[in-house]
């Protein structure tokens, strides 16, 4: 079964020339952008489609307000490097040339405790170490970190109430008195292994760090000088320790 459509005829204007549509759009005149009606009660600030017009009204704005807020490029004001990271060399020297005496350690300058002169101390013991043989990184700052711990407890535990150094201090006093554990450790390079010499220069080095620490953890907690003994014996036990990688 068949059905039937009714097509309706195709006119062509112009006597049937398609070319004669195009020359039509060709021919017609350009018109304006879009511009909505703008109510007469609105807040809101008109703004046209045109992309042309609103980078022209709206570039030399933004130009003129980045260009004002930009001010000369100077480095005079800018505080150096190793002051934004906490790092003071002159503060530094000081408290290790305090150490370099053992009769005389200057508690005033270690009252502002830091970790940048001990993580040095400790990056050179290690260096010192290794050319030595002995490739001992990890085990060096886990003994640092257990011996800070260690110290700590004992002193507030013999000072009780009236203990007022803290963790950090505690850290910086034996970082910084592990000096005369690397100068050990220095020597030791041009020492004959074992014998009664390298003892005994181990021996002398162990009590001026253990001096050094103690005099430092009294002057530095007021009122525990009935406690230098506990913890001389304690800084004793803590740089022999390290003495011992030293010497073995």
């Amino acid at each position: 079964m068949k059905k039937e459509f009714a097509v309706p005829p195709v006119n062509f204007p112009s006597g049937g020339n398609p070319s004669a549509t195009s020359n039509i759009n060709q021919r017609r005149v350009p018109t304006a952008p879009f511009q909505p009606n703008r109510p007469a009660t609105s807040s809101i600030p008109f703004m046209s489609f045109d992309i042309g017009s609103a980078s022209a009204s709206y570039g030399g704005s933004i130009t003129t307000s980045t260009s004002s807020l930009r001010g000369p490029a100077s480095f005079d004001d800018e505080e150096p490097l190793l002051d934004e990271l906490g790092i003071h060399p002159d503060q530094i020297w000081r408290k290790t040339k305090s150490i370099l005496n053992p009769f005389r350690v200057n508690p005033t300058v270690h009252k502002d405790s830091d970790l940048s002169g001990p993580i040095f101390l400790y990056l050179s013991f290690c260096l010192f170490q290794l050319l030595a043989g002995k490739l001992q990184f990890g085990v060096i700052l886990g003994w640092i970190v257990i011996s800070s711990i260690f110290l700590y407890v004992v002193f507030n535990m013999l000072a009780g109430r009236n203990g007022n150094l803290d963790l950090h201090t505690c850290t910086s006093v034996v970082g910084y008195c592990m000096l005369p554990v690397v100068i050990l450790a220095a020597l030791s390079l041009f020492l004959p292994q074992g014998g009664l010499v390298r003892l005994v220069v181990t021996a002398v080095f162990v009590l001026w760090a253990t001096r050094a620490a103690a005099n430092l953890m009294v002057s530095l907690a007021d009122g525990e000088e009935e406690h230098r003994g506990l913890i001389a014996y304690a800084c004793f036990l803590i740089y022999t320790l390290f003495s011992l990688l030293v010497i073995f």
